[in-house]
């Protein structure tokens, strides 16, 4: 009936786009946060991914002894666990942001804010503390990323692999881990832009809801 007709009409307003956009940018940071925790990689997870890996690293075992192909391993284990508490904050943190949105266009399908105007005050000052405390955590998320790639369990993995002739163990940040900040930026520009339309529908409901009682 006209009740869902206006539910739905809230999809349709620059708020809900807004936060859809959201949804959209805080799956894609969880993706490319999930990156960096899926698997230990390098010469552990060569023979697993058999294949086209196997064939461009030139046979997953070949050009490793025995020590070399031990140390390899225990290099790659280390490297995996010196990055894993990092990627999984960022994987928690994207999997939060991935909620909020979600819960805030449920709130406006189900026509709160009109009903609680207030609500649009709180949805603001939300988008305002997650904003800002964004900033931080991007600081977080590269700055111990770096420390891991300029530890020393890293650069002797990079001379290993390269003495080996194996490509792609830089010590450096790798394409996800570039885009994830890349994208919490995006994120934090949409969080304050959500902001500012919280407050400017807030001033519409208000004025709407004001006019029976001017009549």
């Amino acid at each position: 009936g006209s009740l869902e007709r206006r539910r739905c009409l809230y999809l349709h307003t620059g708020r809900a786009c807004c936060q859809m956009m959201e949804v959209l940018l805080a799956a894609l940071i969880l993706v490319c946060s999930s990156v960096s925790a899926g698997s230990a990689g390098g010469y552990t997870g060569l023979p697993a991914l058999g294949g086209i890996y196997y064939y461009q690293y030139g046979g997953a075992y070949s050009g490793f002894s025995g020590v070399d192909g031990e140390r390899a391993q225990q290099l790659d284990q280390h490297f995996y666990l010196l990055k894993l508490p990092t990627a999984r904050a960022a994987m928690a943190v994207g999997g939060c942001l991935l909620v909020f949105p979600c819960v805030l266009i449920l709130v406006g399908v189900l026509q709160v804010p009109w009903h609680f105007p207030a609500w649009l005050l709180i949805e603001c000052t939300l988008y305002i503390v997650i904003a800002v405390g964004t900033v931080p955590a991007l600081y977080y998320f590269f700055h111990s990323m770096l420390s891991v790639y300029n530890s020393s369990v890293c650069k002797e993995r990079e001379h290993l692999y390269q003495s080996k002739g194996y490509q792609g163990f830089w010590c450096s940040l790798h394409g996800a881990e570039i885009a994830a900040g890349l994208l919490g930026c995006m994120a934090t520009m949409a969080y304050l832009l959500s902001a500012g339309l919280a407050v400017r529908d807030y001033r519409t409901v208000h004025e709407q809801k004001q006019k029976p009682l001017q009549l």
